[in-house]
């Protein structure tokens, strides 16, 4: 769903854009958010020498981000609201080589406080993708007070402050 069929939708992706360009690790991986949509994102990553392991394939920790930022970007685009990771179970299918990774995450079930998110990557040599990783992931949906880092009284400090 686009923006012009959801225009409620238009200054959730604002803010989450925004956010998302504050992130320093982002940054410092060089991951650029390519595609947002209620419920979805894409995230992808340029090969860089700094990003590969000894062997020359993308680091493990490089898809273990990408899935982990993008899951939870999706559940964020989904409901509107902050979320935080709250785990995921990675399986890396084959080795990251090629130019590019891409990582697409949708959510299967947006909970009002747990949505569940799936993610799978792609490495891309020569313009053909090829699936290197999958994962489900657990996000915590928070609401505005522990978004800012103030305790409901109905919950107490949580899981979710730190």
């Amino acid at each position: 769903m686009n923006a012009n069929n959801d225009p409620d939708f238009a200054p959730i992706a604002t803010r989450i854009r925004d956010n998302v360009g504050r992130q320093g690790f982002m940054n410092h991986i060089g991951a650029e958010l390519s595609e947002l949509t209620r419920g979805t994102c894409t995230l992808e990553v340029d090969r860089r020498p700094e990003l590969l392991q000894q062997n020359g394939l993308f680091h493990g920790g490089v898809t273990a981000f990408l899935v982990d930022n993008a899951t939870t970007i999706a559940a964020a685009a989904s409901r509107g609201q902050s979320a935080l990771t709250a785990e995921y179970k990675l399986n890396l299918l084959s080795p990251a080589t090629g130019e590019r990774l891409i990582c697409r995450a949708r959510v299967i079930k947006p909970g009002r406080q747990v949505a569940v998110v799936a993610a799978d990557v792609f490495c891309v040599t020569d313009g053909i993708e090829k699936h290197t990783a999958t994962a489900l992931a657990s996000i915590a949906m928070l609401d505005e007070k522990a978004a800012a880092g103030i305790p409901s009284p109905a919950r107490g400090p949580g899981l979710m402050s730190s």
